[in-house]
């Protein structure tokens, strides 16, 4: 679906880099990408690390794009928007990865029909490894959300969910990478504050989390079972969750996640 289609990017920071790298590894060519970035250290960066097209002015890789990723940030939404008007017609798609921003705002910066679908994949993009959701605003077809999951697969899992639910998406997913790693540095930090050298304790918690969410994705049971398995009577495990459960650990995360939730709203002018 992506043959013999020119994807442009609207910002080249960290993860337009990530959805390069895979779009390169799936065998799209270098030559049918091209990059709008301002600064240009980082056009130098990318250009020689990749080999991709780059720009500084937006105007330019919109017109050359059939496919045009908005991956900048929402903050600046508005003002980039404005200045892609007169550049983006309705055979184009636009796929967005800019948090917060609804497909309506976006739809409303054109008066042409423009198709859009928004996107909200997390930073192990970086590593092929990103949990992605994505959604179609009111002009986009099956087509256009397949041409998503095409692009977007090839960085990590894809979903669709209504665009209602994306703001529980960035708040779950978009952010939730920042949790696991507060939580891998605080496991560390106890096992140096119990005796173990710091490379030890960093080495052990960051297998410990990786081995425990391989055993949930590969083994398909509930983390309740597998905790419930590792939870011996009179044991440390259950001593340890009781010291979890009197701390809120569940309700924190849970409240982590409404905040980030509730900021993707304030985003979006909710």
């Amino acid at each position: 679906m992506l043959d013999g289609k020119t994807i442009g990017f609207i910002g080249g920071g960290n993860m337009a880099e990530a959805i390069i790298k895979g779009l390169l590894v799936g065998g799209v060519p270098a030559a049918a990408i091209a990059v709008a970035e301002p600064a240009p250290l980082r056009r130098e960066f990318l250009a020689s690390e990749y080999g991709v097209a780059l720009h500084d002015e937006n105007a330019d890789v919109a017109r050359r794009a059939d496919i045009i990723l908005l991956a900048v940030k929402p903050q600046v939404a508005g003002s980039v928007l404005a200045g892609l008007e007169q550049t983006i017609s309705p055979d184009k798609l636009i796929i967005s990865i800019m948090a917060g921003i609804a497909t309506g705002f976006i739809e409303a910066s054109f008066n042409n029909g423009v198709r859009v679908v928004r996107v909200m994949p997390n930073t192990p993009a970086l590593i092929q490894a990103a949990a992605t959701a994505i959604c179609p605003g009111r002009k986009a077809t099956e087509q256009d959300l397949e041409t998503a999951r095409e692009i977007f697969s090839l960085v990590g899992t894809v979903v669709t969910v209504p665009e209602k639910q994306m703001d529980a998406v960035t708040g779950l997913s978009g952010s939730g990478p920042a949790y696991v790693f507060a939580f891998i540095e605080a496991l560390a930090d106890a096992g140096v504050k119990n005796g173990l050298p710091r490379d030890i304790a960093a080495k052990l918690a960051v297998q410990t989390v990786v081995g425990a969410a391989r055993m949930v994705a590969e083994t398909g049971e509930h983390p309740a079972l597998l905790r419930e398995k590792v939870s011996s009577p009179g044991g440390t495990t259950i001593a340890a969750l009781h010291t979890l459960e009197n701390g809120r650990f569940r309700g924190l995360v849970m409240d982590a996640v409404d905040s980030a939730s509730q900021r993707s709203k304030e985003l979006s002018g909710k």
